[in-house]
């Protein structure tokens, strides 16, 4: 019998083996080390029409050892100004949110991860946050009260 983690394995592998073969317009991704199929590297382009249009954004999903069950997380590890990104980088959107019912009342269990979702279907729903941000449940609270950054 396998155990999640080699389940988790070959999933990401298949994933990223079409995620070659049929590549998705709007961004890119492979792993960070060809030994580790649990972490990888994502770059963005940003979405036409937004704030981050023509930028290239990189960031790292560092998946558990048993995916699909629970979510990977991702974060930014280029400077990114948004209300659903945390200062540290990290992506808060529902989907990356554990499986079930929110405990805080917020979100749908419809709304949060489910297995189904693939490495695809999540960088999307990241551009898409790019696009439409989220300013009812911001991660990065100084971001809504200053929502265009200044800098000296």
């Amino acid at each position: 019998m396998a155990t999640a983690s080699s389940q988790a394995s070959l999933l990401l592998q298949k994933q990223l083996r079409d995620l070659a073969k049929h590549p998705v317009d709007g961004f890119s991704a492979g792993l960070v080390d060809d030994s580790n199929v649990f972490e990888w590297q994502v770059t963005i382009i940003g979405p036409p029409e937004t704030l981050y249009d023509g930028g290239y954004f990189n960031a790292i999903m560092s998946f558990p050892q048993n995916y699909p069950n629970s979510p990977p997380t991702v974060r930014f590890t280029s400077e990114m100004w948004h209300p659903n990104v945390y200062p540290d980088g990290r992506v808060c959107i529902s989907i990356l949110h554990p499986p079930g019912d929110d405990p805080n009342g917020y979100e749908l269990a419809s709304e949060r991860w489910t297995p189904v979702h693939t490495v695809e279907s999540i960088v999307l729903s990241i551009i898409s946050m790019l696009s439409s941000p989220n300013d009812e449940s911001p991660a990065n609270i100084e971001m809504t009260n200053h929502p265009i950054p200044v800098f000296s």
